[in-house]
C-alpha cells in the first residue's frame, strides 16, 4: 500500500489505518453517536442496509463518501448484516475528547461475524449458531466446531466424501478453511454457505493448535478428551480457536473442554436423506410443515435448539434411549406443569456465555435470578413424579448407571444458594434495559452508590438542613444557602452581617450588599453534587463489572443447569406430543426385524384431513418391499413415514404408530426425487446415480434404504437395467432393510428369483375414466400403473390422453411380440380398446363457449358429413 498518509486529514489517517487491519469486513467507526462508514464501505453499506450515502468534506484529493447509523439502534443493522454473511469490526473511542490532541484515540473492540455472536438482538432464537474450521489433507478431512453462544466445542475427523452430509447436518453460519487445502469444486461447495472465509495455511499447523488447546483447557495434553493423536482435526480446531479469540478481543473462558464427534454413535444419514425426510427445512427450504416444526412445542428456546439437535443426531445406544423413552413416559401426566414452570425461564445458556464474555446486560442477570429461583419448585415436581413411579425401586443411588434420567435432571437443576443470594442483593428486581441508563444495582448494596443516588435524590434537603445548622451556629437569622449554574453552591449572608461570619467560610463572591461563601462541607457536597450522576453511573460500572468478575466461577454450574432445562423441556415436549398426537413407545429387539403396525407420516397427516395407516413389516426372512401403484398413490409417503419412525425412535421419542419394533439401524439412506446440480455441472440423472452409487457403496445389512423411482432419468431399458440390477445388488449384497418404489413392472417378477422380496402395492381404483387413490398398502404387485388416468387429474388435454392410449396399445402390442416368452422385461398387452367414432372424437373436442353461432352451425355440417 502506497503512503499517501499526509495527503489524508488526521481523521482520516486513523480511519485508513483501522481499515487496514480490517480490510475484509466492514469498519463501523464511532464518532459521537453515530457509527460511520467511509468510501467503500459506506457505499456498500448503503446497498446492503439501504440507508442514506453522502459525501461531505475532501481528503486526499477526492471527496469522503459517507453513511452512517445511530450508536443507540445499531444492533438491529448488525443484525440484518450478519443475515447477509457479513463480518463488522465495531471502532470505539477510548481516549478522552478533553484531553485529546488530534482525533480522540480509538480502537477496534469487537468484531461481529456470522458465526461469533452472542448478543441476544443478533442470534436465532431457536437455532444453533455454529463457527465451524475444515481443513483437508488427502481423503481425510478436519473438522472442528464451536457453538460461542452455548459454550461448546467439537472436533471430529471424517473421510472426504463425508463432507457435504456433515456439512448439512451442522449447518454452520460461518466456515473457515486454509487457501491451499481444497479443490475448486470442494471451494465452490463450502462457499454455497453463506459465509465461508479462507485463511493463511500457517493459521492450520498442528504444535500450534496443540498448545494452543491445552492452555485453553489448562491441560497437559489432550489424551483425556479423545483427541491427542488427531491431526487434520486438531489443525482445524487450532485456527477455529484463534479466528474466535480474535473476534471478541479476549479468552473464551466458558470454553473449558473439547467434545469428540464420533460417526458410529450416531445413525448417519447424507445429505440427501436429511433433505427428503425433510427434518428441519422442507424441500423448498422453509421451516414449516416438518418434522420439527409439527414436534416443537418447547417452552423455552433452549428446548428448541436441544430438540433440533436430537433430530439431527439420532443415537445408536439402546440405553440411553430406553432413558429418554422412561423419562417420557414418566412425565406422561407432569408435562403440562412441567411446561408451565419452564415458560418464565430465560435463555440460561446464552446468557452465560455472555457472563464469559462480560457482555452479559443487567437484565440478562436479572432473568436469570427469576429462573435460579424457580427451580426448587421445579425440583418438587420431578421429585414428586418420580417417587410415585418409582415407589418399588429399592436403593437408587445417584452413582448407580440405571438411575432413571429424570432423578439425574433433578438433580442437575440444584443452583448453589450463594449464587442466587448474590444476584439477588447486588440487581435491583426490575433494572435498567442498559447499564448506561443507571438503576442497575440495588439500593443498599453499596454504600458509596447510596450516597451519591442520595445527593442526586435529596440535594434540596441537604441544603435546607446545612441551612439551618448555619444559622443557628453563626446566629445569622436570614443566611441562606443557594445554587446557581456559573457560581455553584454557596452561603449568602448580608455586608451588615459580615462580622459575625465564621473563621471556615471562604469568600467567593462580592455583590453589592452581600457575600457569598463557601465552607469545606459544602465544597465536598458541591463537587459530589455536580458530578454525582456521572459518578454513579461510573460507579455502577464498577460494581456491574465485579459482579460479571463474581459470576465467572459459577459458568460450569450455569452450563450444566442450562443443559438440564433444555433436556427436561425436549423430554416434556416429548410427553405432550405423544398425547396429542397419539403416539405410542417404541420397542428395540435384538433380533433383526423393523416391524410397524398402522404406521403414519406424522407432518403428511397433521396436514390433511384423513390419514390412512399402514402396516410395514421387514426381517432376515423379508429384506426388501418393492412398492408398486399409482402416482400419487402415496408409495414416497410411505416410504417416508417408515423412515420417520425409524428416526424418531433412535431421538428417544415415541412414534406415529400403533407398535413399533425394530432392531439395530446404523444408517437410514434416501434415494428419492432429484433435480440438476447445475453449480457442479451434473444432470439430474448424474445426481440420482451418484446417491445410488453412495447407498451401493455404504449401506450395510444394518441399515434403512428407500430407494424411490430410480432410472427414470435415461432410456426406458437402460432405466430398467439400472433399477433390477441395483435391487439384486441390495437384495444379494447389501441385504439391507429396503423400500423399493418403481413404476418398472418387470421387477416385480424379482420376488419368484428372491424369497426374501415381498411384493406390495398402494391400492387404487378406477371410476368412469377417473382414479381414486385409496393409500392403503397391500400384498401383491399393482396391476397397472394408472399414469394416463393421474395425467387426466392433472389437466393433460383430452385429445393428448387418447393419442397416449392409442400408442399404449401399440406399444404393449410390439412389446408382446418381440417378447413372446415372457422374459423379465416383457410386458403383458392389455386388450386393445375400440376405436372411438370420429363424429365422438370430434364432439370430445368442441368448446362450444369459445365458438360463434357461425362457427357452431359449420361444425354441425362438419359432423353430418362425418356420420
Amino acid at each position: 500500500m502506497t503512503d499517501t498518509s499526509s495527503k489524508h486529514t488526521p481523521m482520516m489517517q486513523q480511519y485508513l489505518r483501522l481499515k487496514a487491519a480490517h480490510q475484509d469486513m466492514l469498519l463501523f467507526y464511532r464518532m459521537g453517536d453515530f457509527y460511520e462508514l467511509f468510501h467503500d464501505d459506506a457505499v456498500r453499506a448503503a446497498k446492503l442496509l439501504d440507508i442514506t450515502l453522502t459525501q461531505r468534506g475532501a481528503s486526499g484529493g477526492q471527496p469522503i463518501k459517507m453513511a452512517g447509523v445511530p450508536y443507540h439502534a445499531v444492533e438491529q443493522y448488525l443484525a440484518r448484516l450478519v443475515k447477509m454473511g457479513e463480518s463488522v469490526a465495531i471502532c470505539e473511542q477510548i481516549g478522552d475528547p478533553a484531553t485529546s490532541k488530534g482525533p480522540v484515540e480509538r480502537k477496534v473492540v469487537r468484531i461481529v461475524t456470522p458465526g461469533t455472536v452472542t448478543d441476544s438482538a443478533l442470534l436465532e432464537e431457536k437455532r444453533d449458531n455454529l463457527l465451524l474450521a475444515l481443513h483437508q489433507r488427502s481423503n481425510e478431512v478436519g473438522l472442528a466446531w464451536l457453538n460461542l453462544a452455548a459454550g461448546t466445542f467439537t472436533l471430529a475427523e471424517v473421510a472426504a466424501s463425508q463432507l457435504p452430509a456433515e456439512l448439512e447436518r451442522l449447518q454452520p453460519s460461518e466456515i473457515l478453511y486454509a487457501e491451499s487445502a481444497l479443490s475448486p469444486r470442494e471451494r465452490a461447495g463450502v462457499r454455497e454457505h453463506i459465509a465461508a472465509k479462507s485463511l493463511p495455511d500457517w493459521h492450520f499447523e498442528r504444535d500450534t493448535a496443540h498448545r494452543a488447546l491445552c492452555q485453553q483447557f489448562g491441560t497437559r495434553d489432550l489424551a483425556g478428551f479423545g483427541c491427542n493423536d488427531f491431526t487434520v482435526g486438531l489443525e482445524a480446531a487450532g485456527a477455529l480457536l484463534g479466528y474466535a479469540k480474535l473476534t471478541q478481543g479476549q479468552n473464551i473462558a466458558h470454553i473449558r473442554a473439547a467434545q469428540v464427534y464420533h460417526a458410529d454413535q450416531f445413525v448417519r444419514m447424507d445429505a440427501a436423506t436429511r433433505r427428503n425426510l425433510e427434518i428441519t427445512q422442507t424441500l423448498r427450504g422453509e421451516p414449516a410443515p416438518t418434522l420439527l416444526s409439527l414436534l416443537d412445542t418447547c417452552a423455552t428456546h433452549m428446548g428448541s435448539r436441544k430438540l433440533s439437535h436430537w433430530l439431527h443426531h439420532p443415537l445408536r445406544d439402546r440405553e440411553v434411549l430406553r432413558a429418554r423413552l422412561d423419562a417420557v413416559d414418566e412425565l406422561d401426566e407432569k408435562y403440562s406443569t412441567v411446561h408451565q414452570q419452564l415458560k418464565p425461564s430465560v435463555d440460561v445458556e446464552r446468557i452465560t456465555a455472555r457472563i464469559a464474555l462480560k457482555s452479559a446486560r443487567p437484565r440478562d442477570l436479572s432473568g436469570l435470578r427469576e429462573t435460579l429461583k424457580q427451580l426448587p419448585q421445579l425440583q418438587s415436581i420431578l421429585v414428586g413424579r418420580v417417587s410415585t413411579r418409582h415407589d418399588n425401586d429399592v436403593g437408587l443411588k445417584p452413582d448407580l448407571p440405571n438411575r432413571p434420567l429424570i432423578h439425574n435432571l433433578t438433580d442437575a437443576l440444584q443452583a448453589d444458594t450463594a449464587l442466587v443470594e448474590l444476584l439477588q442483593k447486588t440487581l435491583k428486581d426490575e433494572p435498567a434495559s442498559v447499564l448506561r441508563e443507571g438503576g442497575v444495582i440495588a439500593d443498599g448494596y453499596d454504600a458509596e452508590l447510596d450516597e451519591l443516588r442520595g445527593i442526586q435524590t435529596h440535594c434540596g434537603d441537604f441544603l435546607l438542613a446545612l441551612e439551618t445548622r448555619e444559622r443557628e451556629r453563626t446566629g445569622i437569622d436570614k443566611l441562606k444557602v443557594e445554587y446557581n449554574r456559573v457560581h455553584g453552591f454557596y452561603i449568602e449572608v448580608s455586608t451588615a452581617n459580615a462580622d459575625k461570619v465564621p473563621d471556615d467560610y471562604r469568600r467567593r463572591q462580592t455583590l453589592k450588599n452581600v457575600e457569598r461563601y463557601i465552607t469545606p462541607e459544602l465544597k465536598a457536597f458541591e463537587d459530589k453534587a455536580l458530578s454525582a450522576n456521572d459518578r454513579a453511573l461510573s460507579r455502577e460500572k464498577f460494581l456491574y463489572d465485579q459482579l460479571l468478575e463474581a459470576l465467572a466461577p459459577s459458568i460450569p454450574q450455569l452450563q450444566r443447569i442450562a443443559a438440564a432445562i433444555a433436556e427436561l423441556d425436549v423430554l416434556a415436549t416429548f410427553a405432550e406430543r405423544a398425547a396429542t398426537l397419539n403416539f405410542s413407545a417404541p420397542r428395540f429387539s435384538d433380533d433383526a426385524q423393523l416391524i410397524i403396525k398402522q404406521g403414519r407420516h406424522p407432518v403428511v397427516e397433521s396436514q390433511v384431513e384423513q390419514f390412512t395407516p399402514n402396516d410395514a413389516t421387514l426381517n432376515d426372512a423379508r429384506r426388501m418391499l418393492l412398492i408398486t401403484g399409482p402416482n400419487m398413490g402415496g408409495k414416497s409417503t410411505y416410504m417416508r413415514q417408515v423412515a420417520i419412525i425409524a428416526l424418531l425412535a433412535h431421538v428417544g421419542c415415541f412414534v406415529p404408530a400403533q407398535e413399533a419394533v425394530l432392531s439395530e439401524i446404523d444408517q437410514i439412506f434416501t434415494r428419492i426425487g432429484a433435480s440438476d446440480d447445475l453449480a457442479s455441472g451434473r444432470s439430474t440423472f448424474m445426481v440420482e446415480m451418484t446417491e445410488a452409487a453412495n447407498i451401493l457403496h455404504n449401506a450395510t445389512d444394518k441399515s434403512l434404504v428407500l430407494v424411490d423411482e430410480i432410472g427414470r432419468g435415461t432410456s426406458t431399458f437402460d432405466g430398467l437395467a439400472l433399477a433390477w440390477a441395483i435391487a439384486r445388488h441390495l437384495l444379494e449384497v447389501k441385504r439391507s432393510y429396503t423400500l423399493f418404489a418403481t413404476h418398472y413392472f418387470e421387477l416385480t417378477r424379482l420376488a419368484e428369483e428372491f424369497k426374501q422380496l415381498a411384493n406390495v402395492h398402494l391400492a387404487a381404483v378406477e371410476h368412469q375414466h377417473t382414479i381414486v387413490f385409496l393409500h392403503s398398502v397391500n400384498e401383491g404387485a399393482a396391476s397397472q400403473s394408472y399414469g394416463l388416468q393421474v395425467a387426466a387429474l392433472a389437466g393433460v388435454p383430452n385429445s393428448v390422453i387418447r393419442n397416449a392410449k392409442k400408442q399404449l396399445v401399440r406399444l404393449e402390442q410390439n412389446s408382446a411380440a418381440q417378447n413372446p416368452q415372457g422374459d423379465l422385461f416383457a410386458t403383458a398387452p392389455e386388450t386393445p380398446e375400440p376405436e372411438e367414432h370420429p363424429v365422438l372424437q370430434s364432439l370430445r373436442d368442441l368448446q362450444p363457449d369459445e365458438m360463434s353461432p357461425r362457427e357452431a352451425l359449420e361444425q354441425l355440417y362438419q359432423l353430418k358429413k362425418l356420420l
